[in-house]
């Protein structure tokens, strides 16, 4: 069954490590104000977004909603609650089994969380990332460490049984005990999903400059491996099943709108610079809100970019899709998808890769090793 997701371009506060497309409406890293020129137009969007929903395939009809961004719950309660009117005006509500709403501890209120509830959002999806206070302030977070148990709880009370916590390793400054400091505490708040990420340095954002700079030194492999089998061994130990290179969920919480991405699914995205795969195209939006808004008021379509894979290109992105997840992917499963045996497909990086201790196949079935769950974007650039 396919995906819809909603992408929502702002946030209060752009965090330094952040690539995703958003705008801030309060303050940015550096402490610049947002003027009231400055302030994005969030009617407008709400406006444009209509137009695009309503243009979605007839049959459309999705098993699983994510509303990300950005920070959906920058929005007003008025304003989110017209963004969730406008999807359910649009997907038939019935055929919809999972629903998430990212969310950032320092945005949550109670009046926030029932309106999502009375929509029939069944998922939260909470943005800690560390409750070390150090480590939020230099990340540029704008929750403190009681601020994010506090938003937990606030959704546990109000009936949430379905909550994930991202959590941050590999952070500059924040050592083993850190990260052991940081799982504990999650591990108190027993959620029913963790996503834990290492710190990347993209380029163009403010943590690459930093790093370009000189100021900041990004945390060496070794650390970073440390605090990697640190998360993985408290979480397997507490119940958590390590079914993604960086998910961890309880039996039965894994994240069916993510499983989608992992597996080739088909889903469509809306709002600008979200992304989508269906019938075959991958596509993405413009990532400019008035360049979105814009082409809606015009009649135009959002589009940055489409393409369509040759069938080879094709397999091999399904192939470094599918070894995202721990129980990898099977032979059969794989040619009967996509005509491809990865064996010949990708025979010469497999051979290496499996002789280095990276990659295994038991029971005819590819996997990720122990050793190439850490180096997994440099065995996947190999095999595309």
């Amino acid at each position: 069954m396919p995906g819809l997701y909603v992408h929502v371009p702002f946030c209060v506060r752009k965090c330094l490590y952040c690539d995703f497309y958003s705008l801030p409406t309060a303050a940015g890293p550096v402490a610049r104000r947002v003027t009231a020129e400055d302030q994005p137009d969030q009617p407008a969007f709400l406006e444009a977004l209509a137009i695009e929903l309503a243009a979605l395939p007839p049959d459309f009809a999705p098993d699983s909603i994510f509303i990300g961004g950005g920070t959906p719950t920058e929005l007003s309660r008025a304003d989110l609650a017209a963004l969730l009117d406008l999807v359910r005006e649009r997907v038939p509500m019935e055929r919809v089994v999972e629903w998430t709403c990212e969310s950032n501890p320092g945005t949550l209120t109670p009046e926030k969380i029932r309106t999502l509830l009375r929509a029939g959002v069944n998922r939260f999806s909470i943005g800690v990332q560390s409750f070390d206070p150090a480590t939020l302030e230099f990340l540029g977070r704008i929750h403190s460490a009681d601020e994010a148990r506090a938003g937990f709880r606030l959704l546990r009370e109000l009936g949430v049984g379905n909550i994930n916590v991202d959590l941050m390793y590999g952070v500059p400054g924040s050592d083993l005990d850190t990260v052991r400091r940081d799982v504990d505490a999650l591990l108190e708040l027993a959620p029913d999903h963790a996503a834990c990420y290492c710190l990347i340095f993209e380029d163009g954002t403010p943590l690459a400059e930093l790093r370009n700079r000189g100021f900041v030194n990004e945390t060496d492999d070794e650390a970073e491996l440390a605090q990697y089998d640190l998360v993985r061994s408290a979480l397997g130990a507490a119940g958590y099943r390590h079914y993604e290179i960086s998910n961890f969920a309880k039996p039965g919480r894994e994240c069916r709108h993510n499983l989608l991405y992992w597996g080739s699914g088909e889903y469509i995205g809306v709002g600008p610079s979200a992304h989508s795969h269906w019938r075959g195209e991958r596509f993405g939006n413009v990532r400019d809100l008035d360049a979105y808004i814009r082409r809606m008021r015009e009649g135009r379509s959002a589009r940055a970019f489409s393409e369509r894979l040759d069938p080879e290109a094709k397999a091999r992105e399904t192939l470094v899709m599918a070894l995202r997840r721990l129980d990898g992917v099977s032979a059969a499963e794989f040619e009967s998808e996509t005509g491809f045996d990865y064996r010949a497909l990708c025979a010469e990086p497999l051979s290496w890769m499996t002789r280095e201790g990276l990659l295994e196949e038991r029971d005819n079935r590819l996997r990720l090793t122990e050793r190439g769950l850490f180096v997994s974007d440099a065995i996947f650039a190999e095999l595309v």
